[in-house]
């Protein structure tokens, strides 16, 4: 039986409620849009599986709650992600603002290592623009994030910045893909790295027994 992938990795889309999370994934991973999506309650995920630089990558995107009653739900799954999407929408110059919480958390709570892109969504809504696409591209710059806005409506860089991001990942595990090349492994699960690392880390910071 043909392999189903190489590499399991987790991606988390973050940002204020209503600028469209949902919609993106769907459009992503089902190519679908309904403009009639209620708010994310919690925690919601999709897979994709993509052909990026030669590897068969599965793509688990996790949609994250934008209300702020479910923030210490999502914050929990920060740690696991080894990519993220900031998510705004450019007809809400609120949404905007505030990606600078939102960019705090990850620096908080996300390791080291995650990658991050910053999208302006609803692209196909012009004529309600508030936020000039120059001053996200700034944004973005002033983070080291690449830049884009897309439109889940018209399908506008969906693809394009799931998959950039996708990149950035297996770049940054450049040590993790270059072993399994030359692995008998069937594939390389990044999340269970980092599960790993959770567990170093809270073994870590455990009472020590008394030897006294």
């Amino acid at each position: 039986m043909a392999k189903q992938y190489d590499v399991l990795l987790r991606l988390l889309v973050l940002g204020d409620s209503g600028v469209g999370k949902t919609s993106l994934l769907c459009r992503f991973t089902d190519n679908e849009f309904n403009s009639s999506h209620i708010s994310t309650i919690g925690v919601d995920f999709k897979m994709r599986t993509l052909q990026v630089d030669g590897f068969k990558v599965r793509v688990q995107i996790w949609d994250t709650a934008g209300q702020e009653r479910y923030q210490t739900i999502t914050k929990q799954y920060y740690r696991r992600a080894q990519g993220i999407i900031l998510v705004y929408d450019i007809t809400s110059s609120s949404s905007f603002q505030h990606i600078l919480k939102w960019a705090s958390d990850v620096d908080e709570f996300a390791p080291d290592e995650v990658q991050r892109i910053l999208v302006g969504n609803k692209a196909d809504e012009e004529q309600m623009r508030k936020v000039p696409k120059e001053q996200g591209s700034k944004l973005a710059k002033t983070y080291g994030m690449e830049f884009f806005e897309t439109s889940a409506c018209t399908n506008c860089n969906i693809n394009e910045s799931f998959i950039r991001l996708t990149q950035l990942v297996l770049q940054a595990h450049k040590k993790e893909m270059d072993a399994f090349q030359g692995s008998t492994n069937l594939y390389v699960d990044m999340t269970s790295l980092w599960g790993e690392q959770d567990k170093q880390d809270s073994e870590a910071n455990s009472p020590k027994p008394c030897t006294c």
